[in-house]
């Protein structure tokens, strides 16, 4: 079960990731070529990042708890105890990662309550990117490659 939910977590970091970077890009191009906000595409793109960085969430709040680098690590050397590399998957990557998807939320949440288009792209650019940014400085890049 471990190593299912492991590449589950694995393979659809990349989708997250994919989907997060086209709507900052999407946000960015928008705010800069000053278009209206289009609920079709702006819209969907924004949301389908922030259901998509949720469900990731969920998994990785699953793999916390199965995997013995998460909170098994936490309960077998105590905190103290923590390798850096042990640190990262079970402090640091969740932690972090929980921020940057509390970023996202937030920036939805912000942009549903603006009616101008230049501030709905501006929010979305500068609270996604950031919560892009952050899932980006805890990937453990070591295991993905």
């Amino acid at each position: 079960m471990y190593d299912t939910i492991l590449n589950l977590h694995s393979f659809f970091a990349f989708i997250v990731l994919a989907i997060l970077i086209l709507a900052v890009v999407n946000a960015v191009s928008g705010l800069l070529a000053k278009r209206d906000f289009n609920l079709t595409k702006d819209f969907r793109v924004s949301l389908f990042a922030l259901i998509l960085s949720h469900i990731q969430l969920l998994i990785g709040i699953i793999l916390f708890f199965v995997s013995p680098n998460g909170f098994g690590s936490i309960k077998a050397n105590g905190m103290g105890g923590l390798s850096p590399a042990a640190r990262l998957l079970a402090v640091e990557h969740p932690f972090i990662n929980i921020i940057a998807i509390v970023l996202i939320t937030i920036g939805w949440s912000k942009h549903k309550k603006v009616m101008e288009s230049a501030k709905k792209f501006k929010l979305i650019a500068i609270f996604y990117g950031l919560g892009l940014l952050c899932f980006l400085s805890r990937i453990p890049w070591g295991q993905w490659f």
